[in-house]
């Protein structure tokens, strides 16, 4: 049975796009029919980690009804499969994000895994990406600001239908004053697939001359590991359920204000 999972966070600048393309490797690394849609349709930051920017016909005609998906779909590392989006901003202005659903489906038969890479923040075209999936993997950093934006997307998603299934915590430095998985984890009322921690390797895959994610590039670095990890976790190994807290919303809330009040000392 194919699963489309979303991945998404509330802001930007959390690592969500390099997750995604380095998830989607390592599925395909394991034998999964893998496919990667790039639905930032506003910035293609997928399509650039993968080098495909320049490619022909792609998500943008097929949202615009001037292709089929099948035309849009291209090769990617290691078998995956891939749908870029373009850069142009004319067509920006001019698609309809609403048709990404109809888009997944017509792709699901081909794969196991169908990825989106989701724009942050919760506009029209984030909606589309989270409501195009049946499972949302909520991407944060382990800061206040990062877990706050990240609940409103739990809820967001939550409203449209969509099933948020986990969360992945990226940037762990091991500082002080970093928030523990565990209360992230009870603060989203979602299991944890794991941590990414900080790792110059990533930076420097964006510093090659051609850009390539770190789980091919340094295969053996501590990110590419944590990766493979995840990767592993998501495609079925079970998780830990986080603890269940009585009250809700409310006793949520209530936990990010502590938080933001402890920042502050």
């Amino acid at each position: 049975m194919t699963r489309v999972i979303t991945f998404a966070s509330g802001k930007g600048g959390v690592g969500k796009t390099t997750i995604t393309a380095n998830i989607g490797i390592a599925f395909a690394q394991m034998g999964f029919k893998v496919c990667l849609i790039d639905a930032d349709i506003a910035m293609a930051n997928l399509s650039l980690l993968l080098g495909m920017q320049s490619s022909p016909i792609t998500l943008h005609d097929v949202l615009l009804g001037e292709a089929s998906i099948n035309d849009a779909l291209y090769d990617g590392p290691v078998g995956v499969k891939f749908v870029p989006s373009g850069l142009s901003l004319e067509n920006y202005r001019r698609v309809d994000s609403e048709r990404l659903e109809s888009v997944v489906i017509a792709l699901k038969d081909q794969f196991d895994f169908v990825l989106l890479d989701a724009p942050a923040g919760i506009e029209k075209n984030v909606l589309a990406a989270i409501a195009a999936a049946e499972e949302i993997i909520l991407i944060t950093m382990p800061e206040s600001p990062s877990i706050a934006d990240v609940l409103k997307t739990k809820m967001v998603a939550e409203r449209l239908g969509s099933k948020p299934i986990g969360v992945i915590v990226n940037f762990v430095y091991g500082e002080k004053g970093e928030i523990p998985v565990h209360d992230i984890m009870r603060m989203l009322e979602l299991p944890s697939y794991g941590t990414i921690p900080f790792d110059q390797e990533v930076r420097k895959s964006f510093m090659q001359e051609k850009v390539q994610p770190v789980i091919l590039r340094a295969p053996n670095a501590i990110a590419s590991r944590a990766l493979r990890s995840v990767a592993g976790r998501i495609a079925g190994v079970q998780l830990k359920e986080p603890a269940k807290e009585p009250g809700g919303l409310a006793k949520l809330f209530k936990s990010l204000g502590s938080i933001f009040k402890r920042k502050k000392k």
